[in-house]
């Protein structure tokens, strides 16, 4: 990955790393706050020697330095630390004064400094205090040759332990100093993490790694759309019916030699907004005044007569089996001009339906008859359906789900239709996040522009007169031929 991939990571993965940083930051609080306070008083003691002159004063120095590292071992002796307990009355175990106080010689000096913490500040005064004492009259003892009064090392304490004000434990700034870069890197580093082992389509690259088809359209999510009337929504001035104006506007490049076209709209699985594309796009199209004809090819589970709020007592199957003629199968869908054929009773075989010679005369009526005929088939993967519908179309249009759908499926949805010589006409992205700069799916310009005057009718001009968009021409050159 280069710098500007774990840019993008970050951007792409930032809720996984505001969740880590929250995380780590929470435990730290809880751990600092429940973490008892320690204090922590100390005490310097002098080692020397009594010299004579100044060459025995340089020996008596070298000799109390070597001397010193073994009196900060004692302190952790039990010896020294059973006396030191028996001077504080006996109530404090051996064993856990030994865990509280440490001994630190400064470097190149002869002091030696005894430091004890506990969570009493009175206490850790008193241990240290006690301890000093104590390691005095032992090296005191330990120093005096036999038969001679006086030690040839001394101890003396030269700074005594005084009750401390503030703890030295939890230190709440450092910790949570210490839990904002941990949280930082964990985060960033879960993030580029799930980045490469995350494998589901969420950019125009991961849609060219699999396939050169090109991407016809992006889809946003729009959860108040789907609760209203199609033909209403697709009226209206919205981010959601632009986008399928969009796809409108692109999918007149598809198959342009051909007048009479027939598409299939599938997806790898269920799930994926197939069915809602293709209905949206269907009405659309027929909004630009073109013949258009919506059929129902997924005979197993239903759902355009349901959302479009028609009969489902006769369709397709009615058609294919002979007995209802598809004129009388046809129904139009509010005042959009589109035509509908719905699935019908439900079979027990779709798959040799579709692939029936009454299939094909379907098909070849319908040619007949409209501009563009869309068909909602299965999805490519569970079953066979749609693709031996694309064997008899004019190519598939691919659902993909913004960061569902992976690249393994797309690559076997598209393999499922080569297999059977039919083409994949272009990629539907559906239920991508909105991004104003469009840099995922190459759409440069934001919709603020467009919709700054809601009651503007984006099919005319200021001055009232009709614009003549690539439609306008579709259709002037359809009443040339008529």
């Amino acid at each position: 990955m280069e710098l500007k991939d774990y840019w993008r990571t970050i951007r792409r993965r930032w809720k996984v790393i505001v969740l880590c940083l929250a995380a780590t930051l929470a435990v730290a609080s809880v751990l600092t706050w429940q973490t008892t306070p320690l204090y922590s008083s100390s005490t310097r003691i002098f080692v020397s020697t009594s010299p004579s002159d100044s060459a025995q004063a340089y020996q008596g120095n070298l000799f109390a330095t070597q001397r010193i590292t073994s009196y900060a071992s004692l302190v952790k002796d039990r010896p020294l630390a059973e006396k030191v307990a028996d001077d504080l009355g006996g109530s404090i175990d051996p064993d856990d004064l030994r865990d509280e106080v440490t001994a630190t010689v400064d470097p190149d000096t002869v002091i030696l400094q005894i430091t004890a913490t506990d969570a009493d500040p009175i206490l850790a005064r008193d241990i240290a205090q006690a301890y000093a004492e104590k390691l005095k009259n032992l090296v005191g003892n330990l120093e005096t040759p036999a038969n001679k009064n006086q030690p040839l090392v001394k101890a003396s304490i030269v700074d005594n332990a005084q009750v401390p004000d503030v703890p030295v434990s939890p230190q709440p700034v450092r910790n949570l100093g210490l839990a904002l870069v941990l949280g930082l890197l964990l985060g960033v580093g879960m993030a580029v993490l799930r980045e490469l082992l995350d494998t589901s389509v969420s950019s125009a690259e991961d849609v060219a790694e699999v396939t050169p088809t090109p991407i016809l359209g992006h889809i946003g999510a729009d959860t108040s759309a789907v609760k209203r009337s199609p033909a209403e929504v697709l009226s209206d001035v919205t981010p959601w019916a632009e986008a399928f104006r969009v796809l409108r506007t692109n999918m007149q490049y598809v198959e342009v030699d051909q007048d009479q076209r027939v598409f299939v709209v599938s997806s790898s699985l269920p799930g994926e907004g197939k069915s809602t594309t293709a209905v949206n796009l269907a009405i659309t199209l027929a909004l630009a005044k073109q013949r258009v004809a919506l059929v129902e090819c997924d005979l197993r589970r239903p759902l355009i007569a349901k959302r479009l709020g028609l009969d489902d007592g006769v369709g397709t199957t009615s058609v294919l089996i002979g007995k209802v003629a598809l004129r009388d199968a046809l129904q139009p869908y509010d005042e959009t001009g589109l035509d509908v054929l719905a699935c019908g009773p439900i079979p027990p075989n779709p798959s040799e339906l579709l692939q029936s010679h009454a299939m094909e005369k379907l098909l070849g009526e319908l040619r007949e008859q409209y501009d563009i005929v869309i068909l909602d088939a299965p999805p490519l993967l569970p079953v066979t359906d749609a693709a031996l519908l694309a064997a008899q179309a004019d190519g598939a249009l691919l659902v993909v789900r913004h960061g569902k759908t992976t690249r393994d499926q797309l690559r076997h949805a598209v393999e499922r239709i080569e297999a059977v010589d039919a083409k994949p006409i272009g990629v539907v992205v559906n239920l991508a996040p909105a991004r104003r700069t469009g840099k995922s799916y190459g759409y440069g310009y934001g919709y603020s522009y467009g919709y700054s005057y809601k009651g503007q009718d984006p099919t005319v001009n200021d001055d009232g007169s009709a614009k003549r968009g690539p439609d306008a021409h579709r259709r002037g050159r359809q009443k040339r031929r008529s």
